[in-house]
C-alpha cells in the first residue's frame, strides 16, 4: 500500500491536472482534458505515464511544463508554433514565464492610429448624411 500512496502523490490524474490548469468550461462546468491530450499531441515535451486502463499520469514536471504552456498561450498569446520554437532545444527551467510578449498589448503608436481612422470615417458618414439630405 506504501507504493501505492507514494505513486499517488507524486502522480496526478488528467482530471487533477486539468483542474489545477483551471481548464474547465464555463457553461458546463466539464474538465476539458481534451485541451491536455492535445497539446500531448503537440508538444514532445509532455510525456504522461500510462498505465493499466490507458488511464494517463502526469509528473510535477509535466505539470510544470503544461503550466507553461498554457500560460504562454492562453495568457501571452502565442500560437502553438510559437510555443513549439520557444520550447524546443531549451532548457525549460531557463524560461521566464512572466516575459511579455506584447502580442494583445496594442502600442500607444498603434491606439492613436486606430483612433485617427475612426475619426476619419465618422467624418466621412457625417459627410454623406449631409449630401444625402440635400
Amino acid at each position: 500500500m506504501k507504493n501505492i500512496d507514494k505513486f499517488e502523490n507524486k502522480y496526478k490524474t488528467i482530471g487533477e491536472v486539468a483542474k489545477q490548469l483551471n481548464l474547465i468550461d464555463k457553461k458546463t462546468g466539464q474538465l476539458q482534458t481534451h485541451t491536455i491530450r492535445y497539446w500531448e499531441t503537440q508538444f514532445k515535451q509532455i510525456k504522461p505515464t500510462i498505465m493499466a486502463g490507458r488511464r494517463r499520469y502526469y509528473s510535477s514536471k509535466n505539470i510544470k511544463i503544461l503550466i507553461l504552456i498554457k500560460s504562454l498561450l492562453k495568457e501571452k498569446g502565442l500560437t502553438i508554433s510559437g510555443v513549439k520554437k520557444l520550447l524546443e532545444g531549451k532548457n525549460l527551467e531557463s524560461i521566464d514565464d512572466t516575459i511579455n510578449f506584447g502580442v494583445y498589448k496594442p502600442t500607444n503608436y498603434s491606439t492613436k492610429i486606430i483612433r485617427d481612422k475612426l475619426k476619419n470615417i465618422s467624418k466621412i458618414i457625417k459627410d454623406l448624411k449631409k449630401i444625402k439630405n440635400g
